[in-house]
Order: C-alpha cells, then sequence, then structure tokens
C-alpha cells in the first residue's frame, strides 16, 4: 500500500501551525469568507439546494470513504473505528441537517458541531497521519465541511442559535458524554477523550489531569458556546 493510505503510516508526525495546517485552515477560513460575501446570490431556491445537496454528499462521502479504507486495510475496530467524537457524530448529524433543513439539529450543531470542529481544525490530533495522506485530506473536508454546513444555514437560510438551544445542547453533550463513559469502559476505548488525554497536543494540556480535565473541559465547553452565540446575541441587541 502506497505511503498515502497506510495505516502505521511512515509519514512525519503531524506539526501544528506547519505550513500543511495553515494551508487547510486558510482554505477554510477563504470558504466561510466567500459564504458570507456572496450569501444573497446564493439565496435562490435552486441554488441553495445545490449547495446544501452539493456538501452533504461530499460529507457523506468523506466519511463513508475513510470507513472503507479501515475495512480494507483491516484496522477497523469498536475501540477506536466509531464515529462517536463529537467532531465525527457532527459529520452524520450535518449531512441529515442538509438534507432535511431541521431546525432542532441545526441548534445542536451550531453549538456542539461548530464548537468541536473548530477546537478540532485548530489542534488536530492527526499524528503520522500528516500531508500527502489520505486521513489528512478526510480530516479536513469533514470538519472543515460542518463549519460550512453550519454556516450556509446561518447565512443563506436565516437559521440563528438560541439561548434556550445552547442549554439543551450542553445537557444532550453531557448525557452523551456519560453514555461513552460507560461504553469506553466496557470497550477499553477513549472515544471523547474522557478515560485520558490525547497524545498529541490539544486544548486539553491544560485543563489539569484526569479527572479534573473533563470538568475544565465541560467549563471551557459552555465558555466557547457562550462565544459561539455572542454575535446574535450582540446584533439582536445592538443592531436590531
Amino acid at each position: 500500500m502506497h505511503a498515502p493510505f497506510q495505516v502505521h503510516s511512515s509519514l512525519p508526525s503531524f506539526r501544528l501551525f506547519s505550513v500543511e495546517h495553515v494551508l487547510p485552515f486558510g482554505i477554510i477560513l477563504v470558504l466561510c469568507t466567500l459564504l458570507f460575501i456572496f450569501r444573497n446570490k446564493l439565496k435562490g431556491i435552486r441554488k441553495r439546494r445545490y449547495l446544501r445537496f452539493f456538501l452533504a454528499f461530499l460529507l457523506l462521502l468523506s466519511t463513508a470513504l475513510e470507513q472503507i479504507w479501515l475495512f480494507y486495510e483491516h484496522a477497523w475496530s469498536l475501540k477506536e473505528s466509531l464515529p462517536l467524537q463529537l467532531s465525527d457524530l457532527s459529520v452524520i448529524l450535518a449531512v441529515v441537517m442538509l438534507f432535511t433543513r431541521s431546525k432542532k439539529l441545526f441548534q445542536f450543531l451550531y453549538f456542539a458541531g461548530l464548537g468541536s470542529s473548530i477546537q478540532a481544525i485548530l489542534t488536530p490530533d492527526l499524528g503520522r497521519y500528516s500531508f500527502p495522506h489520505f486521513e489528512y485530506f478526510e480530516f479536513f473536508v469533514s470538519h472543515g465541511g460542518v463549519v460550512l454546513a453550519c454556516l450556509i444555514m446561518v447565512l443563506i437560510f436565516n437559521y440563528f442559535p438560541t439561548l434556550q438551544g445552547m442549554w439543551i445542547t450542553i445537557l444532550i453533550v453531557n448525557l452523551y458524554s456519560v453514555v461513552v463513559f460507560f461504553l469506553n469502559k466496557w470497550l477499553g476505548a477513549n472515544y471523547l477523550y474522557i478515560m485520558k488525554k490525547p497524545k498529541s497536543s490539544s486544548l486539553l494540556d491544560y485543563l489539569g489531569q484526569w479527572p479534573w480535565y473533563l470538568l475544565s473541559m465541560d467549563m471551557a465547553m459552555i465558555l466557547s458556546f457562550y462565544i459561539l452565540y455572542s454575535p446574535f446575541w450582540i446584533k439582536r441587541n445592538y443592531f436590531h
């Protein structure tokens, strides 16, 4: 198997804020900016249908190819390959949201999906899956796609997050974490990094030791959700 598809990659380790990190981050940022600039031109019924269907199929293809690749390489396992990380689950939910235009899913994805995807993009846990590995491209396509999906619903479909939606999302994420904790215990896994911190650098490095970083992580999540909500609060209170 060629290096870009090796499960046990021989490529150099992915380095935070290197060219291979900054470039895809910059591309995602440019796409978000273009979406904002041309938001009014994309509001036609046909254009916005094509846009959300294209992104939905791209996200579906991305996550499906990853699962197929793991099966093909005999590397799929219950301990590591289930889409239970919040950012991975968000990819699947984003596909459903784009197809159905669900406002309830949008509330969850705007906070949990956008928040987890932005954090993942800023501090990727890619190990040796650096450029030009398949997993490298899949990672940035899927996480960047979730960010774009949320912005499409805001800028083109005029959806907006609410405080009620934020606190319901916080409740759902915490209940989900409890379920995943027991699943981790059963499988010997570390989904959501509940059992231990990831090996690569991440925000968790600054949040204390286990189990205290779990509480810090919850507080950081709530803070990040408030930051994501703040533009809408400012708009409603000062630019209404």
